[in-house]
């Protein structure tokens, strides 16, 4: 059955007569994720977060849209991974340029990034469009920043381990090898302590911080754990959603 806020499944008989307040943009990336979960993780990841954060927002009366997912992040850190396919941020300054320009063209003047790759960061993109399209709401959000992992999960998640593993294990199990096959997600930090605080930033070079790929121990992944997940995400997801398309673009602040 065709979800009226997915703009991909839509045609023109039910988009022109729908008046939209806000528009999704998924943004992942295709990328290595340990041994055992597939290149496209942060792109199922997106894709579904967003679709299921929006039916709940539709449901509460607001028209909202989400576009298809873009499917490259940025990945210069991971130049040599075979296959991990980088977006430059000047590429992605381009393509999101275009997408805000369509929409303000055609009257929907609020759009969300829905961020599912930790390399992208679109905060000085914001900054920039925002001044060549000041009728816009511009802004992002990191689904997997929005709640305390700790509360779901025993081990941290940087990258493909107990929660993006649990998470798959629910979404799409048969894209997901066996976990004894998978790496324990070792990785080396950097020696400099400004960095391990988080006051000072340096790119990581992948292949010297982890052999697997993975950031992230996900041996005690579940697809229980990752369905309680993916219900608290998409239900504090779809409250922003729903704030921002009952807000009008003059009424922004408190």
């Amino acid at each position: 059955m065709m979800r009226p806020y997915i703009l991909a499944e839509n045609n023109w008989k039910t988009v022109k007569e729908t008046k939209f307040e806000v528009a999704v943009l998924p943004w992942g990336a295709c990328e290595a994720h340990n041994y055992h979960l597939p290149y496209g993780t942060d792109i199922i990841e997106a894709e579904t977060i967003a679709a299921e954060a929006a039916r709940l927002t539709w449901e509460k009366g607001e028209k909202i849209i989400v576009l298809p997912a873009i499917p490259f992040g940025v990945n210069t850190g991971q130049h040599d991974v075979l296959l991990d396919m980088n977006m430059n941020p000047s590429t992605q300054f381009v393509v999101l340029r275009d997408v805000i320009e369509t929409l303000s063209r055609q009257g929907v003047y609020k759009l969300i990034i829905l961020n599912s790759h930790g390399g992208n960061d679109f905060k000085t993109m914001i900054r920039e469009l925002g001044l060549k399209f000041p009728n816009m709401f511009l802004c992002s959000c990191d689904w997997f920043k929005s709640l305390d992992q700790k509360e779901f999960f025993e081990n941290k998640d940087d990258h493909a381990g107990e929660m993006e593993t649990s998470l798959l294990l629910y979404l799409r199990p048969h894209l997901v090898l066996p976990l004894a096959e998978a790496g324990d997600g070792s990785a080396k930090k950097f020696k400099y302590q400004a960095i391990r605080e988080g006051w000072a930033w340096a790119e990581r070079q992948w292949t010297k911080v982890t052999a697997s790929t993975g950031v992230g121990d996900p041996r005690k992944a579940t697809a229980e754990k990752g369905e309680k997940y993916f219900k608290a995400v998409t239900g504090k997801v779809a409250v922003f959603f729903t704030d921002i398309a009952q807000t009008k673009n003059s009424e922004h602040y408190l």
